[in-house]
């Protein structure tokens, strides 16, 4: 890194990158920085207020921001949007002046990746230094990006929280080369089931219990690389063997309840086999929008169930 007495009209220094994962999907962390509103509450360090701001939130929309510290000091955020792909990327540059003096240029590029059950996010930023009097703010610019990335967390929690619930409902179908037995066995035996009803790369279980009966319950929690916990925690309806099961479950992300659902198993003896049929309807609550994921997890949930009967 250029020392201080070194720098000069539109020096550059060390790019800063910085990632945080949020418990959330990558559709709501994304939606975060949509609007004034949203970036009013969020994007600035710990202790600095958003008094103001612009944000057209396409391709080549207004980025302004104006920040407040604690002793009245303002700094101006103005550019415009780069890049922005719904729930992938953005990005976008801007200046930022104090006292109608310009020290330097910021170049921002944020990535949303699924992580397990929620999402990463990641911030690289490069800096062209105008003003060697701004330096001090740019050899900050990691710590203040922790604590508004800490901020930018309550706003997802926010955001969540104040979400309508959304329903959605599918049905998939499966044939099996087995009998209605076996496939009852690998539905409601602990052993059997904990071969193909699993949270996928990256999830280590915390705790499994399972007693298929009317009133009885089963659970799984886990834990994603990303230290993230998820929880399926289901009540028997109804039970009747080889043929049919009813079951409702509510699905846990960390502490957030992200959907409440009513799921029907039944097995139909065909010819080939069995046809097995899951019908489910799911509200989905905090946010958390589901996008058709529910139902591509169950099916792949469901293809490991056959070829669990075929070891």
């Amino acid at each position: 890194m250029a020392q201080a007495n070194d720098l000069k009209l539109g020096d550059k220094l060390k790019p800063l990158v910085i990632s945080r994962s949020f418990a959330a999907p990558r559709a709501l962390v994304f939606r975060a920085w949509s609007t004034a509103e949203h970036m009013k509450r969020w994007f600035s360090p710990e202790g600095v207020e958003v008094p103001e701001a612009e944000i057209d939130f396409r391709p080549g929309g207004a980025f302004v921001v104006r920040m407040r510290l604690p002793d009245g000091t303002e700094h101006w955020c103005r550019g415009a949007f780069g890049e922005v792909v719904p729930v992938e990327r953005l990005t976008f540059n801007c200046e930022v002046s104090t006292g109608g003096k310009t020290g330097f240029l910021v170049r921002t590029l944020v990535l949303f990746a699924v992580e397990g059950a929620g999402t990463r996010m990641t911030v690289e930023q490069s800096y062209e230094i105008y003003d060697q009097a701004f330096r001090f703010a740019v050899e900050g610019s990691a710590e203040g990006w922790r604590t508004t990335l800490d901020k930018l967390g309550r706003e997802v929690a926010r955001i969540r929280s104040s979400e309508p619930a959304v329903h959605a409902a599918f049905s998939i179908e499966r044939l099996y080369d087995a009998t209605p037995a076996q496939v009852f066995h690998a539905l409601t035996d602990p052993a059997a089931k904990a071969r193909w009803f699993v949270g996928g790369e990256g999830f280590s279980v915390i705790e499994r219990e399972m007693d298929v009966r009317p009133g009885g319950r089963e659970r799984l929690k886990g834990r994603w690389t990303n230290g993230m916990v998820s929880t399926f925690d289901a009540v028997y309806f109804d039970v009747v063997a080889n043929r049919r099961l009813v079951y409702a479950y509510e699905m846990h992300l960390d502490d957030s309840k992200t959907s409440v659902s009513l799921a029907t198993v039944e097995l139909q003896p065909v010819e080939a086999g069995v046809r097995l049929v899951v019908t489910e309807q799911g509200a989905f609550l905090n946010g958390y929008e589901d996008a058709g994921s529910r139902e591509h997890g169950t099916g792949l949930l469901l293809d490991r169930l056959g070829a669990s009967l075929k070891g």
